[in-house]
């Protein structure tokens, strides 16, 4: 009785995570199948002001939408693989301390960095915190995800400027968010329908 109780407890919450959408390069087709991702990512639009196609640029470059990602492990002697870096983990890529933070500042207790909503409300939460210390505007992707990396006050500082690989990887993630803005222009209509207007219209 005890195996079974083990059994459907891991597979309930292997079903919670959702696997990596095929095509992580259209924001339109991952939210046609995933319709909850588009909900959540509303949700954190309206709550945060962090325009949709902007926080999913930065869950894609974090994460790739993989739910339980890590930072690959550091190598000893060059080949034994050995401590990871961070604690960074799931789809948003976020702290221990930070998720801690997150969780008291928000009221999101229960919330879990494998979850996307609750990620991609982390994300928008974040930026927020951005936009009211340094003026970063909320669509601003490459400035977001700058300070997203370095952190607030390191942003303020300029760390970035010495990081030419991350100056970089923050130009792919505006990049990502320009394509991901033009395909929601063309589907946002059709998301925000009902399944009944959906089924008929």
């Amino acid at each position: 009785m005890r195996l079974i109780f083990v059994f459907v407890t891991f597979t309930f919450l292997v079903s919670c995570v959702s696997p990596q959408p095929e095509n992580t390069g259209n924001i339109c087709s991952m939210f046609e199948d995933r319709r909850s991702w588009y909900r959540a990512a509303k949700k954190t639009e309206n709550r945060w002001g962090t325009p949709v196609y902007v926080s999913m640029a930065i869950i894609e470059q974090e994460s790739s939408f993989q739910a339980r990602a890590k930072p690959e492990r550091t190598k000893l002697l060059g080949f034994i693989p050995w401590t990871r870096p961070s604690s960074a983990y799931g789809y948003a890529q976020v702290l221990d301390d930070t998720w801690t933070d997150y969780k008291e500042d928000a009221g999101n207790w229960g919330a879990s960095r494998a979850d996307f909503s609750d990620a991609i409300d982390f994300v928008g939460w974040y930026n927020n915190a951005s936009n009211r210390q340094n003026r970063i505007a909320r669509n601003d992707a490459y400035n977001l995800y700058l300070a997203y990396h370095e952190g607030n006050g390191g942003w303020a500082r300029g760390t970035y400027n010495s990081k030419g690989w991350l100056v970089d990887v923050a130009r792919n993630v505006q990049n990502t968010a320009n394509v991901y803005e033009g395909q929601y222009q063309g589907c946002e209509r059709a998301l925000g329908r009902n399944w009944f207007m959906r089924l008929f219209f």
